[in-house]
């Protein structure tokens, strides 16, 4: 029902969007495929705005994301430099120590890695 409405109510603005964005840089038609009516991007304006909706809806409400430990190491690899790395480890570290997951002796031995 909700992509419904959007494509009776927004979508046809998709074709006043494009053809703002010909005005702005002074051209008639996006191409020459289609005599007379422009080219075929011209006739699919509509579609790019359905299409992004859409996108945008599915990842938004209905796609799930599962986080496991893989994709949180590879977001911390990826985004984070070694200082940071080494940070994160030792912040993890004491927050174990603290919430009691580790022991002291264990806590001791990785103070004295980290340095």
């Amino acid at each position: 029902m909700i992509l419904g409405m959007f494509a009776s109510l927004i979508a046809p603005f998709g074709g006043f969007f494009a053809s703002g964005l010909k005005r702005a840089f002074k051209i008639k038609d996006f191409g020459h495929t289609i005599p007379g009516h422009g080219g075929f991007t011209d006739r699919l304006d509509c579609q790019f705005m359905m299409g992004s909706f859409s996108y945008l809806y599915y990842e938004t409400f209905i796609s799930s994301h599962n986080v496991n430990v893989g994709n949180i190491l590879q977001t911390i690899i990826i985004n984070l430099s070694g200082n940071d790395i080494l940070q994160l480890v030792k912040s993890l570290h004491s927050y174990l120590y603290k919430s009691g997951v580790i022991n002291e002796e264990t806590y001791l031995k990785l103070i004295e890695i980290l340095q």
